[in-house]
């Protein structure tokens, strides 16, 4: 039987690369719903083609105009449009690739739908990882990741026993910036940021991982996907992004998940887990070919984001909540032309010592966090 996939974040570099692995797959996958931002011409070429029975956009207005276009398929808008496409559609699994702590309530209510969870959208995990692992548990919910890092880990566990690990070993590209000391960052550009060596992501993945706060969200996911004291998780700098993740084991066998940077692989195995079936125009690795792979300790006073994220997840609470929601914030002040490059990690450190954390928070305190620590960093800017 087809799988009924909704897709959160259509319009985004995730969310596009995730319909062309359900167009290329029409008998494994069914779109039955979507959601998307303010990108309303990307949804008419998304609603003409799949057809889906549900979209949901950002506005009431394109909401309207798009009902009357597409008078077959049912238009929500804003938040509770969102929760509508993550959990009443009767998926079987919602893939949320939205940038930022916006896709944590819906992700909470999809599982207490029981619906299976691919989740690209570290940020929700960074916030409230430990209340949305405690509801996958109790509803009996599946959480798959979609990060190349993350499905490397979860593929390389296949038959293994947790217990068993000795520790994780993100690897991480370096960014846009990697060959650039602290002091050269100065002037940098927007321009220069998005410029990714490696990868096709949007931008403000792009920029994270350019600051290295993208890695030091995935430390925190990490911790929680894979249930992994911070002190076991470690990362690695290795500028090809072929080797996507490794475990090391207690034998000190290490076990490493090697592919082409190609983003629909992890999102496919996530949607047909626990089937792998065959890519589409598949960008195959050839070893011979690279050669040489490289790799280099990671550098935490030249990567300070990292630094600071592995100090909040350790801190716990709503210290990463604080983290993420401070550097969501100066993130969208750079690239609004408010803010250099080099003090995007500053804000955050900043707000970080301001905030005094909730140790055992519930969604309330975790959403207020959220919304306090964004005026904090944006009354610090101003």
């Amino acid at each position: 039987m087809k799988k009924k996939i909704s897709l959160l974040g259509a319009t985004g570099s995730i969310g596009l690369q995730t319909l062309e692995v359900i167009a290329a797959h029409p008998n494994q996958f069914e779109l039955v719903a979507l959601s998307a931002g303010r990108n309303i011409e990307k949804v008419r070429e998304i609603a003409a083609f799949h057809n889906p029975p549900l979209i949901s956009v950002m506005e009431k207005m394109d909401a309207e105009t798009l009902q009357i276009e597409f008078p077959a398929i049912r238009f929500l808008y804003g938040a509770e449009g969102l929760e509508e496409v993550a959990a009443n559609t009767g998926a079987d699994v919602l893939l949320n690739s939205v940038i930022g702590s916006v896709g944590l309530k819906p992700t909470l209510a999809a599982i207490r739908q029981g619906i299976t969870i691919a989740i690209a959208n570290k940020e929700t995990l960074v916030a409230a990882g430990d209340i949305v692992m405690a509801e996958a548990k109790r509803y009996g919910v599946s959480i798959l990741p979609v990060d190349s890092e993350h499905s490397a880990i979860f593929q390389a566990l296949n038959g293994e026993q947790t217990k068993s690990i000795s520790r994780l070993i993100l690897t991480a590209s370096g960014g846009s910036f990697r060959d650039l000391t602290r002091d050269q960052l100065t002037n940098v550009t927007l321009e220069q940021a998005l410029a990714h060596p490696n990868w096709s992501m949007g931008n403000k993945l792009t920029i994270d991982s350019a600051t290295m706060f993208n890695k030091g969200l995935e430390v925190i996911e990490a911790h929680h996907l894979f249930n992994m004291p911070y002190d076991q998780i470690d990362c690695l700098l290795h500028k090809e992004s072929i080797i996507h993740s490794m475990i090391e084991f207690e034998d000190t066998s290490v076990m490493a998940q090697l592919g082409s940077p190609d983003m629909r692989v992890p999102i496919q195995y996530a949607l047909s887990y626990p089937d792998r079936i065959p890519m589409k125009d598949p960008q195959r690795l050839k070893l011979e070919d690279i050669g040489t792979l490289h790799f280099e300790k990671m550098d935490l006073t030249r990567f300070k984001a990292l630094a600071l994220a592995y100090e909040a997840g350790r801190i716990g609470g709503t210290m990463p909540t604080a983290m993420n929601a401070a550097n969501e914030m100066a993130v969208s002040q750079f690239m609004a032309g408010h803010i250099p490059f080099v003090q995007i990690d500053e804000f955050v450190e900043r707000a970080m010592e301001q905030h005094q954390p909730v140790l055992e928070p519930n969604l309330e305190a975790i959403l207020e966090t959220d919304m306090q620590t964004r005026k904090i960093v944006y009354s610090m800017i101003k």
